[in-house]
């Protein structure tokens, strides 16, 4: 088949299986994406992701992951929710959990039509193919921006003209020799919205990212205790941030075309946190099934909501999150505590002398800490 008539072939396909962008990229067009990735390291900005360290060598270069790719197709499907999802961040009671993780999983979504998509390119033209969908050691957002899909703007995330900042990608990677596309030149110019958007001031400068002060990151992938110092910042938010992507004025055209086929499901937009402090591992695992939300854990997702509760400042909730000082997850015990000298201060010394002593490190300081701000405010 003519390079024209595959393309045709690999457009069409893509567009069939709900994809509503495809392009092409050579495996060796990152180069600068390596370099960026090695400097995240070296700075330590990546915080408990020690598998980006791991597999730095892979994610630098494809041929590193399967020395026989010849060409990256990158597709992007539209996600854009259909209202401003930082409306929620107005509602204390609630909980806000980021557009894309409100409805099913996007990896169990997304991988089964880019198998389709590999399918039809096979069917085609032959060769061999390898599907990726952000769980493998695999750069997408640079790979979409060589492939001409947009731009890594300045909050580090891919910005399409056409749909803003929500596109979920998937890469098929092929033995084939595909003519590849031309990168998208950077349409952020003077703007830097996302940058200030930031609660918790997590990009050091344009185009970096402090993982470690993120609030994807902290409610996502950090395992610990949320350091003190960025507790307050965090709002209602219980999993992920949508902020900076919200902010994008390149979002005013996220809903032309739109294709997805992910639907919020209605009870993960606006989650009311009394409903969620209390869940066990059995309720949320129901709650949660198919969602990205379930693979951080009940203890992690507890956590949050916690944190949220705390920020929220409605001390009629604090009977709700009493319970939690005797939770079985020192995660648990230890963000109930800070929760409550938040709600109700005056009271924290009380309940500390009616708890069970508490044997592990972190939660024993985090009473500390906690008695020792209620002890000062009340002077």
């Amino acid at each position: 088949m003519n390079p024209g008539g595959l393309r045709h072939t690999l457009v069409a396909a893509a567009q069939a299986c709900g994809f509503d962008v495809v392009g092409i990229a050579r495996p060796d067009a990152i180069e600068a994406a390596k370099r960026d990735l090695e400097g995240f390291l070296a700075q330590a900005f990546h915080g408990d992701m020690t598998w980006l360290e791991s597999s730095a060598e892979r994610r630098g270069d494809p041929r590193a992951l399967w020395p026989q790719v010849r060409s990256v197709i990158i597709l992007g499907t539209n996600y854009g929710p259909d209202e401003d999802p930082r409306l929620v961040l107005g509602s204390p009671d609630r909980g806000a959990i980021s557009v894309y993780a409100r409805g099913d999983d996007y990896h169990a979504v997304i991988k089964p039509r880019l198998k389709q998509v590999a399918r039809a390119l096979i069917a085609a033209a032959g060769g061999d193919v390898k599907v990726f969908v952000d769980t493998a050691a695999v750069m997408e957002k640079p790979l979409a921006a060589a492939a001409g899909l947009g731009w890594q703007g300045k909050h580090t995330n891919l910005v399409s003209r056409a749909f803003g900042s929500w596109l979920f990608l998937g890469a098929i990677f092929t033995t084939l020799a595909l003519e590849a596309d031309g990168p998208e030149a950077d349409h952020c110019g003077r703007c830097r919205a996302c940058l200030d958007v930031c609660p918790t001031a997590a990009f050091p400068a344009p185009y970096r990212l402090d993982a470690r002060r993120c609030i994807s990151y902290l409610t996502i992938e950090h395992k610990g205790a949320i350091p003190r110092d960025l507790r307050a910042l965090m709002g209602n938010r219980i999993f992920g941030c949508d902020d900076c992507l919200a902010v994008c004025p390149w979002n005013k055209f996220a809903h032309a075309g739109r294709e997805l086929r992910l639907a919020a499901r209605t009870g993960l937009r606006a989650p009311r946190l009394v409903e969620l402090v209390g869940l066990d591992e059995r309720a949320f695992r129901s709650l949660f099934a198919k969602s990205p939300v379930k693979r951080i854990g009940r203890d992690r997702f507890v956590r949050n909501v916690l944190i949220a509760i705390g920020n929220g400042g409605n001390a009629g909730l604090a009977a709700a999150v009493e319970p939690r000082l005797k939770d079985p997850s020192r995660l648990v015990r230890g963000a109930a505590v800070w929760a409550l000298s938040r709600l109700v201060p005056e009271r924290l010394a009380a309940l500390f002398s009616v708890q069970a002593p508490e044997h592990d490190p972190m939660v024993r300081e985090e009473w500390q800490s906690a008695l020792a701000t209620a002890h000062r405010q009340a002077r």
